[in-house]
């Protein structure tokens, strides 16, 4: 039967997910547990005649569905039609909500990421902020995609979020106008006289196209060959994978591994290379058509933290295997497993974990992330913040590394915030003086960003060394 691959960013952090229209063969299925679905139905039988209040059949279903799924690990779930509309407009960058990526931990929701320029980021919610409450509903006990459903809502509609924050003797709440989420992509500006920065945000259907139009407009604004480029994937949570194949080769020759899949089903083993039928839109038309042959060569630094999970890992994978960039930053998130999107009539579908993914030397990021070439801690975080980052190694029931290798490299002590580090901006204040890029005073600057003037660096020293060996 014809599959259909689609891969969408989910509500934990970079989720890369499969949406496959083929169904499951009856014969493939192994023998029903006769003995287990006795149980299931003495059990379901004994709540609908002693539970303290009727419930209907089709709740009693729905659950045992989301507890059999939500049981397997923290990326498989089970979404009703609505559910299922939603994250299928997500991939386009564009829906309803407040603009955070979320996880789950102790039956709590965890804030992994507030998406860049929405009403999460400016209200002032931080990564690692744990929501207990969403408006008069307690948080414990909802699933992922039940809180997300009642934080989306109608734009300029409100919604209370009641947040527990680590050091904050009380809960803080914050309250919120939902929006029309446009998440932005790709950002792009000069840093200084030969040397270009782009930030990807997310990576969703447009990526690829519009890296190839900003890095176009680099090269026009330089006037000349790049020295240098800085590609920062910090806190991208992942999202479309064919967008990260595309990103990757923007930067890599023709017909390069960038990612393998091995699950146990042949549809989840998978080698994507940077070939156009790999990261092409349905249209078939080349997203990197505006792509500065150049682009291919320039020395490039990627910068990495522990907020760059999934399709972000993949692309800062490749990367670093193929020896095209140096990886700048902190350890990666460590989400190295491919969810595929079955669904199931018109009852919604199912999110499924079938596949894990390997960087093109082999490495399994799972549970593990992906160790930059050069660590350079965020100099503006304090020891109390970086402790707050979750990553996949600390969600209940992630998946095992298949290497064996289940613990994130040791975290290097902090380093003190050098003197030109100028204090963060303060935040829930728009941006004030942004340029055509949508750049503003809180985006990453060298002068303020120290990571950011590291990567710079980098790219300096290699531009002395080239010089030396010619």
């Amino acid at each position: 039967m014809k599959k259909i691959a689609w891969l969408v960013a989910g509500a934990m952090a970079g989720g890369v997910l499969t949406l496959s229209m083929q169904a499951l063969a009856d014969n493939e299925a192994s023998p029903l547990p006769l003995s287990e679905l006795r149980t299931f139905a003495e059990v379901f039988s004994l709540i609908k005649q002693s539970y303290v209040e009727p419930v209907e059949d089709k709740k009693l279903i729905d659950e045992a569905i989301k507890g059999m799924l939500t049981g397997l690990d923290p990326h498989s779930d089970y979404m009703d039609a609505e559910e299922f509309k939603e994250l299928r407009e997500g991939t386009q960058g564009e829906f309803g909500g407040l603009g955070i990526e979320i996880g789950a931990e102790d039956g709590l929701v965890k804030v992994v990421s507030p998406i860049e320029d929405t009403p999460a980021q400016k209200a002032g919610i931080k990564s690692g902020d744990l929501i207990i409450k969403i408006d008069d509903t307690p948080v414990r006990g909802l699933s992922l995609n039940d809180a997300v459903k009642k934080m989306r809502g109608k734009p300029g509609s409100k919604v209370t979020l009641t947040v527990a924050r680590k050091n904050e003797a009380k809960p803080l709440v914050f309250t919120l106008a939902r929006a029309v989420i446009k998440t932005k992509s790709v950002k792009y500006k000069m840093l200084e006289s030969g040397y270009g920065y782009v930030r990807i945000a997310q990576f969703q259907e447009h990526t690829a196209e519009d890296l190839a139009a900003g890095l176009q407009k680099l090269y026009k604004d330089n006037k000349q060959p790049l020295k240098g480029l800085v590609l920062d994937l910090r806190d991208d949570p992942g999202g479309l994978l064919n967008g990260a194949v595309g990103v990757a080769a923007a930067f890599l020759p023709k017909d390069k591994l960038v990612v393998y899949t091995e699950g146990r089903t042949p549809d989840a083993k998978m080698r994507l290379t940077a070939t156009l039928q790999n990261y092409a839109r349905p249209n078939g038309s080349d997203p990197l058509a505006k792509l500065p042959a150049e682009a291919r060569n320039v020395p490039m630094a990627v910068l990495v933290n522990g907020g760059s999970a999934s399709a972000s890992e993949i692309v800062a994978g490749a990367l670093q295997d193929q020896k095209r960039a140096v990886l700048v930053g902190t350890q990666t998130f460590g989400k190295g497993s491919v969810q595929s999107i079955l669904p199931l009539g018109s009852q919604g579908g199912i999110k499924l974990t079938t596949a894990r993914y390997f960087t093109p030397s082999g490495r399994s990021i799972q549970a593990k992330g992906i160790t930059p070439d050069v660590v350079v801690e965020d100099a503006t975080l304090t020891a109390a913040d970086q402790a707050l980052r979750v990553r996949e190694v600390d969600l209940e029931n992630h998946l095992a590394n298949p290497n064996g290798d289940d613990k994130p490299a040791a975290k290097p002590e902090a380093r003190p915030a050098p003197k030109l580090i100028a204090p963060p901006q303060e935040r829930g204040k728009e941006p004030a003086g942004a340029d055509e890029t949508g750049f503003g005073p809180r985006d990453p600057n060298p002068k303020n960003d120290y990571q950011l003037s590291q990567a710079l660096n980098v790219l300096k020293v290699q531009q002395i060394l080239q010089k030396r060996a010619n």
